[in-house]
């Protein structure tokens, strides 16, 4: 059962006068300070005073009937990559550390501010975004608040932001996402995560990962929550798309490689939501899909992620190497051995491949898969072992990183049933069709809970 707020209901407490922005920030500072809890490992970049004057000014805004949009005075963290003025952007990373600070705040930042949300902080995430664990050796790794006993990874790289949420430290998260960094942490930590277009939302004012894949969306408690969320950050207005309904959507599973190795709990949380959907009235349809296939030999002929990775980092890497994690690092510097002739090869490959996946899912409303085929996996094996992280960052990242290779948006619902582990349900869409597929994810979300 979820016990964190979505924005709609936190902002219904605010219209009511049952709390002030005032009153939800201390919270949200006091879970940070918790010392019983996460807050030490998801916030890396903290202004507590900033974050309070936010939130009396939006309590006065309010006070004169005023209200700028949906957020108004809600708590939202971004992740470490993003700029704020007078703040060094850091990335997860220590190597950025003594660099001069930003002279003005991303753009996407400066969208949430105007719409009058209450940034409580940036929030911890793989270095330089380069994991979908979330492991970060520089400031921790939060765990994982299913099972924290066990001590499970949160999924990454936008690990901190989750959990900034499912403890209380914001009622939503910004993230990147660039093979699946919001749509993992959202499938493993039970949240709702948005991976829009590429091109929709500004990059500017963002420490890059891969300049042709990176997108940035939010993590909340459900679809409208990250409606509201992608209509501020992408400059939409605003609009809010309506549920559509599932009887009579035509929705495809693909069969290749995407539902491979699925553990129980995920094949059975998988199956039910399909049998669900179907009893609503949906069309579903198996499809080969045999391009997914291919993605794997494309990467390691041409990784562009390195690539684009290497550009950005070559001087740095050069400098303080030493600083990185390891691990990153060396995934890094793999984009240094690779020529133009094959980085230009594998953009031309994947205009041809996006053109074949693009004939084949014609005539569907969207894509329906596992967003990822395990639960979160234990930290303490993925510590120890170089070639446990690596072969778990690769199943992590699988199923993601498709819909990003074709320059798509797709959410993760959650589907598990209530004594099971978070399991994430994807809903994806080609390039630019992301309002659609928000309103057929309100649908397919309306379906799913009337049953969970």
């Amino acid at each position: 059962m979820r016990c964190f707020p979505s924005v709609a209901e936190a902002a219904g407490l605010l219209d009511s006068g049952a709390v002030s922005s005032l009153t939800l920030t201390q919270a949200a500072i006091a879970c940070m300070d918790d010392p019983r809890g996460e807050g030490q490992r998801v916030m890396v970049r903290r202004n507590d005073e900033r974050a309070l004057k936010l939130a009396e000014a939006s309590d006065l805004v309010r006070q004169a009937g005023q209200k700028r949009s949906p957020l108004e005075g809600l708590t939202v963290s971004i992740k470490d990559l993003f700029d704020l003025k007078g703040e060094t952007t850091l990335a997860g990373s220590i190597a950025l550390k003594g660099r001069p600070p930003a002279l003005q705040n991303a753009v996407v930042v400066q969208r949430l501010l105007a719409a009058g949300a209450v940034i409580t902080g940036t929030t911890t995430m793989s270095e330089f975004a380069f994991s979908g664990i979330g492991i970060n050796p520089h400031y921790g790794t939060p765990l994982n608040p299913y099972d924290r006993a066990t001590g499970r990874v949160p999924g990454g790289s936008s690990s901190g932001a989750a959990v900034s949420v499912t403890d209380g430290m914001a009622v939503a998260a910004i993230g990147t996402d660039t093979g699946g960094s919001i749509r993992i942490p959202a499938a493993l930590c039970g949240l709702t995560g948005f991976k829009p277009t590429a091109r929709r939302v500004s990059a500017e004012g963002v420490v890059p990962l891969s300049t042709s894949l990176d997108s940035i969306g939010p993590l909340a408690a459900t679809v409208k929550c990250c409606a509201i969320l992608d209509s501020i950050i992408s400059g939409a207005g605003g609009r809010i798309p309506l549920p559509r309904s599932v009887n009579g959507l035509r929705l495809a599973v693909p069969q290749t490689v995407v539902l491979d190795g699925m553990d129980a709990i995920v094949s059975g949380a998988f199956g039910r939501a399909l049998s669900k959907l179907a009893e609503a009235g949906a069309v579903i349809r198996e499809i080969a899909l045999d391009e997914f296939s291919e993605l794997a030999e494309i990467y390691a002929r041409g990784n562009m992620v390195a690539a684009e990775a290497f550009a950005w980092h070559r001087d740095l890497v050069a400098e303080k190497g030493a600083e990185y994690d390891p691990r990153v690092r060396a995934r890094i510097e793999k984009g240094g051995h690779l020529s133009a002739a094959d980085y230009i090869r594998t953009l031309q490959t994947r205009t041809v491949w996006k053109q074949r996946v693009l004939k084949e899912v014609c005539g569907f409303d969207a894509l329906i898969m596992p967003t990822v085929p395990v639960i979160a996996p234990e930290l303490q094996p993925l510590l120890q072992d170089d070639a446990e992280f690596f072969k778990t960052n690769g199943l992590l990242l699988r199923n993601p990183t498709m819909i990003n290779f074709l320059d798509g948006c797709a959410l993760s619902i959650p589907v598990q049933a209530e004594d099971e582990a978070p399991v994430g349900l994807m809903i994806a869409g080609t390039e630019m069709q992301d309002e659609a597929i928000l309103s057929i994810g309100l649908g397919i979300e309306q379906v799913l809970a009337a049953h969970r």
